[in-house]
């Protein structure tokens, strides 16, 4: 696995907590996070669940690696029949689900994948492998392509059976994709109920000069709606009609 994007995310959103990574097989996986020797791993499914949650993440891209001036590198992708006349090297620690194994088998099994690197830069066969892989052993003198029918290698997340520790569950939502305003697996804070605005001395709360309604302090029923520069005036009020001045 390649987790350098979820590492960056996770040491921007708890940059006094460290994440602390460790390489391990995919077979050494599960009994490693049965012991507590990490709090979460990515595994290859199918597993042994026993005492483990697992969440699907994605199922990977399966490539063949040779060498670069094989004549597989000058195409873009391949299916399995165009491996028939290749040694396709099958390593004990294998990934990949085969219900019946492209090429021809070589004379013994490489015990790792890292071995079977070896030997594919050394012109004894080819390998066939999940994507991740071929990059963490990538190599100047190797390349890669896909091939279309192969069987996929399914990722996912995998932790101890039970609640998930808060960290643990930071991490799933890093790992899916949540946004760091998420509220899932965190605990919320109850409402609170809303306070109503009170006007200060200086008219905070009032409604903007150009649309305020109301009562004419002097007795009109309009406000300021209408007046622009120096015309105008209250609206009830017909410019150049004088007001009748009460009798004393």
């Amino acid at each position: 696995m390649t987790p350098g994007k979820w590492v960056r995310i996770w040491n921007e959103r708890l940059p006094g907590v460290p994440l602390t990574l460790l390489q391990v097989s995919a077979a050494e996986a599960p009994d490693l996070l049965r012991g507590s020797g990490a709090d979460a791993g990515f595994v290859r499914l199918p597993i042994d669940r026993t005492g483990l949650a697992a969440i699907p993440l994605y199922t990977e891209t399966t490539v063949v690696v040779v060498p670069k001036d094989h004549l597989v590198a000058a195409v873009e992708e391949v299916s399995t029949g165009d491996l028939a006349d290749e040694i396709v090297l099958h390593p004990l620690d294998d990934t990949l689900d085969w219900e019946s194994l492209p090429g021809r088998p070589a004379l013994e099994r490489p015990a790792t994948t890292a071995d079977a690197i070896e030997l594919v830069a050394a012109g004894i066969g080819v390998l066939v492998v999940p994507q991740s892989l071929a990059r963490l052993h990538h190599r100047k003198d190797l390349t890669y392509r896909t091939v279309t029918d192969a069987p996929g290698s399914r990722v996912a997340l995998s932790f101890p059976d039970g609640e998930p520790t808060d960290l643990v569950e930071e991490f799933i939502g890093i790992v899916r994709g949540r946004t760091v305003n998420s509220t899932r697996g965190r605990a919320q804070t109850p409402p609170q109920p809303k306070q109503r605005k009170r006007p200060d001395a200086a008219g905070a709360g009032r409604k903007p000069a150009g649309k305020t309604a109301g009562k004419n302090p002097r007795g009109g029923s309009g406000g300021a709606k209408g007046a622009k520069g120096t015309k105008g005036g209250a609206k009830g009020g017909k410019p150049g009609k004088p007001r009748r001045r009460p009798q004393s």
